[in-house]
């Protein structure tokens, strides 16, 4: 074992040579103790939910593993005075499974709120955990192939980049003060901008001259970190779509638009009289939603030599048995467990009311379920989390699952309903199967047990689904969903997908020129869905997450040292998760005010957004130059 980071041959091993982890097999540390529980669900519940509104705002989600690996170290290790990385590690799996369950439930079920559904926070908690409690336990048979056997091979980025952090950590020095200061301004700009209303978090300008066409940015820093994480290349994607849609396609419906004197389907008034905001709404909406399950698919069918190898070399992970004592680091859960718990969520599915699917439903989520959550699994120990097209998977799902229970006579509200539930699970599940493999690769490199991280994963998903629901509907109370503040991209665009092929009740037209464009994007050489959900959503989003691009970008090109450049991306990374963690923290506080019908500008006697226009852009590039100060500064020797 080396003195400093990872052990010799955590990056791969020889044929034949078994890896030893940072904490052998033969050495007994705390693990799975009430500390490390308690930590992980609440930063579980606090990630979940600050993810939650970060999808819902932009359709897109950050993995928690890390920062929560930080946070973790800052109070078992600082504040308690424990050491134990194996503790640490526990608490980012529990936690990690709160932002991967959100992702699987905000990218849905917001879709039955806009069918005006409106479903109980029991119903979301049950269609949730079930799907997780799937991804986990399809996941574990899989896990000694995947993780083990494919070392070296398999590089599952995140899960090695958090095993880093958490040696780094028990070596000396913690990244927790960047999360918390991040955290810290991330919360206080939401609360003065959309709080206490002193300035807006939305501007924009119209370009003179170019009817139709305006420039504007949601200045949140939630936005400014993704950029920075997703870095300068997806940024820039995401604001090419939304230059075609804000420059492009709106000012070219608005010319041919203002002779027309008569609405044109799906608008109820002349385009005249729309204005972009609302052309955008009626019009590139469905252009977007085409572009957008184009590009879903796409990734899926550019995916699908990987996911024949993932699913055939997977399934060889069934028939791998250990010979006579298994060592600690090496222990799953039971599989006699495994499959009686398989057993009851199917048969839950199949029979529970709030769960509204049947035999038939449980049927498909049985076999999705176990062909995509092998695929996920296998997929993110390959390009990642981030790059998993679990949004492409969904789709495919609810394409299939669609037109089958149509042809089983499922129909109107009834059979919609019933198709995304269907969806819905087999998302959490996929989403969580990608995160457990992540975090069960860290805890392999680290020398975690194996049986105990399930269990965590368990813990994880139990906790954010008992209050997902309740997130969820305060967020719908207060936005809206659909809505600009939460426009829920994924949810309506799999609302679509069904209502097209439930009741046909679609402009056609506008989604076959978002299909057109996608693949116009792919055939020029560009990935299309980041270009595709640029043009989906409005401009106001892809301008600051570009901001943060374009820092992330200057470090990259200006630091030359690829080492400091590595601690300084980890830096910026720390920063940004926690300017998305504490925005969404006060999201959702807010978000409760709202729901109490308790507004502080108006208690305070606030009118107006005082600051205005230009003190918003002020304030949002002083958040721009701490996250450029906090990569910059330098480790104390």
């Amino acid at each position: 074992m080396t003195k400093k980071g990872l052990p010799e041959g955590a990056y791969g091993t020889k044929p034949g040579q078994n890896y030893i982890p940072y904490v052998p097999g033969n050495k007994v540390m705390p693990e799975f103790t009430a500390v490390s529980i308690i930590v992980g669900v609440l930063l579980a519940i606090v990630f979940g939910a600050a993810n939650a509104y970060l999808g819902l705002m932009v359709g897109m989600t950050v993995s928690a593993s890390i920062p929560a690996a930080v946070i973790s170290m800052a109070i078992i290790r600082i504040i308690l005075k424990r050491k134990s990385i194996l503790e640490n590690n526990m608490v980012q799996t529990i936690a990690s499974a709160g932002e991967s369950l959100a992702a699987g439930a905000i990218f849905t079920i917001p879709a039955l709120f806009l069918w005006g559904e409106n479903p109980d926070a029991l119903t979301m908690g049950l269609i949730t955990l079930l799907g997780g409690l799937l991804g986990v336990l399809f996941m574990i048979p899989v896990r000694r192939y995947l993780i083990v056997k494919e070392h070296g091979v398999l590089p599952y980025p995140e899960g090695t980049a958090c095993a880093e952090v958490l040696v780094a950590g028990e070596e000396g020095g913690s990244g927790a003060s960047l999360v918390f200061a991040g955290g810290l301004v991330g919360l206080l700009f939401k609360f003065l901008g959309d709080g206490l209303k002193l300035f807006p978090t939305e501007i924009e300008w119209e370009i003179t001259g170019f009817k139709g066409a305006a420039v504007g940015a949601d200045v949140l820093p939630a936005l400014l970190g993704v950029g920075f994480i997703i870095g300068p290349k997806i940024s820039a994607y995401m604001l090419a779509g939304a230059i075609l849609g804000w420059l492009g396609f709106i000012p070219l419906i608005s010319f041919f638009g203002e002779t027309v004197t008569v609405n044109i389907f799906p608008a109820a008034d002349t385009i005249v009289n729309l204005g972009y905001w609302g052309i955008w709404n009626k019009y590139i909406r469905y252009i977007g939603a085409g572009a957008v399950a184009t590009g879903g698919i796409i990734s899926l069918i550019k995916a699908i030599p990987t996911i024949i190898s993932s699913f055939r070399d997977a399934i060889k992970g069934f028939k791998i048995k250990g010979n006579g004592e298994v060592e600690r680091t090496d222990k799953d859960l039971n599989p006699k467990w495994i499959i009686i718990g398989l057993v009851l969520i199917i048969v839950a599915i199949a029979v529970l009311p709030q769960v509204p699917v049947g035999i038939l439903g449980a049927i498909l989520i049985a076999i999705f379920g176990f062909f995509f959550v092998t695929v996920s699994s296998r997929i993110v120990g390959l390009v990642g989390s981030s790059s998993n097209p679990v949004s492409g998977m969904t789709i495919a799902t609810l394409l299939i699952t669609t037109i089958i229970m149509k042809a089983a006579g499922y129909t109107g509200v009834e059979g919609m309903v019933a198709a995304l539930v269907v969806g819905a699970v087999i998302c959490t599940a996929a989403a969580i199967a990608g995160d457990a493999s992540q975090d069960l690769k860290t805890g392999y490199l680290v020398g975690s047990t194996p049986w105990k991280q399930q269990i965590g994963e368990v813990i994880g998903v139990v906790a954010s689904a008992a209050v997902i629901g309740y997130i969820l509907i305060m967020l719908n109370n207060a936005y809206g969903f659909g809505s600009k503040e939460l426009a829920a991209p994924q949810a309506t665009l799999m609302k679509m997908v069904i209502e097209g092929i439930m009741s046909g009740n679609l402009p056609w037209n506008l989604v076959f020129v978002g299909v057109a464009s996608s693949i116009v994007f792919e055939l020029f050489g560009v990935p299309s869905l980041p270009v595709a959900i640029g043009l989906y959503l409005p401009i106001h989003l892809s301008t600051p997450i570009m901001a943060g691009g374009v820092i992330r970008g200057i470090l990259d090109k200006r630091e030359k040292d690829e080492k400091v450049l590595k601690e300084r991306v980890e830096k910026g990374v720390l920063y940004s998760s926690g300017l998305i963690a504490g925005e969404g923290l006060m999201g959702i506080i807010l978000a409760g005010l709202a729901a109490a019908k308790i507004f502080l500008d108006e208690a305070l006697g606030i009118t107006g957004a005082p600051l205005g226009q230009y003190g918003a852009l002020i304030l949002f590039i002083l958040v721009g130059v701490s996250l450029a100060w906090a990569v910059s500064k330098r480790n104390k020797k």
